[in-house]
Order: structure tokens, then sequence, then C-alpha cells
């Protein structure tokens, strides 16, 4: 089995997959930036969804269906870290990753679409976080020898696309 990562430019919300994952933060109540676009998107009963689950943790994810996102029939909130400049944060921001991976393959899932976690108002550095990602999901990938998934990376700006592609992996490639 093969897992297959392809790099868009294009907002997570629009991509046509099984699962999109939303950059939540702790409470999963809604926010700014992608997290407010997806529960505007979404309507009232993600709200209600996500205040059941009872927030998540740094680095964990949780999952819900996707109410009136009609691209997806699952979101997957992901809770990356505030950059600090630690060494927790590779780990979080990967960890995040790896358990929306899980949670994808667990509701049986053949595709799945991120958004640039902790890149926006989280401050985590471009070029550090599109490493980070990349190598967890090597790391993941390894470990699930038998998933069969395509991986979206949506890159809703310029900048968080140039950092996919500065890792000179091109912008579509097999795990």
């Amino acid at each position: 089995m093969t897992c297959n990562v392809h790099i868009l430019k294009q907002s997570v919300v629009l991509t046509k997959c099984d699962a999109i994952v939303n950059a939540a933060n702790t409470s999963l109540l809604g926010g700014g930036g992608v997290d407010g676009a997806i529960h505007n998107m979404a309507g009232p009963d993600l709200l209600k969804a996500c205040s059941a689950l009872g927030g998540c943790e740094t680095g964990s994810a949780k999952i819900t269906k996707a109410y009136n996102i009609k691209t997806a029939k699952y979101i997957i909130h992901a809770v990356g870290p505030v950059y600090s400049g630690r060494t927790s944060d590779p780990q979080l921001l990967g960890s995040c990753y790896s358990s929306a991976l899980n949670l994808a393959l667990a509701n049986s899932c053949s595709s799945i679409a991120f958004p640039c976690i902790s890149t926006g108002v989280y401050s985590y550095p471009l070029n550090k976080a599109a490493d980070v990602v990349i190598n967890s999901l090597e790391k993941w990938a390894a470990e699930h020898k038998d998933a069969n998934l395509e991986i979206y990376l949506c890159c809703f700006r310029q900048e968080e696309y140039d950092s996919y592609l500065a890792l000179n992996r091109g912008d579509e490639f097999t795990l």
C-alpha cells in the first residue's frame, strides 16, 4: 500500500476528500483563520458537536461529521502548538498530524486534506513547519505500511506552498 502526498495551492475547505483537517484551538469552539472558515461553512451543528467533545490537547486531534461542508465526510480537529522555540514544538506539531492520520485510518478514510497547522497566529516558522510535517508524514507512513491514503497539504498562502517546494520533493510524491 502507499500514501501519496499532493501539495496544493488552495484552501482546505475546497478540497474534495473524505476528511478535512481543521487547525483548531484547544477549546474546539472555533476561532480565526481556517478554524473560523470551517465553523462558518459547517454550520451550527459543528459547534454543538465540538462542545460535546470537551476540548482537545495540543498535539492531539478529534473527529466530527462535516455537516454542511459538502466536499468532505469528516472534519478532524487537530491542535498544533503555539510556536515558542522549545524542543517540544516539533514533537507537538508532528503529533497533531499523526493523530489526524490515525483518526482518518480508523474511520476508513482514503483521503485527507490538511491546512498548514500552527503557521498563522500560532507563529510556527513556515520552513521549520514544512520540514516537521514531511518528516512526520514519512514516519507515520513507515509505521502504517498497510495504509493506502491520499494526503493533501493545502496551502492558502503562496509562502506556505513555497516552503514545501523548498524541501525539493516536488508537489506530488509517494511516502
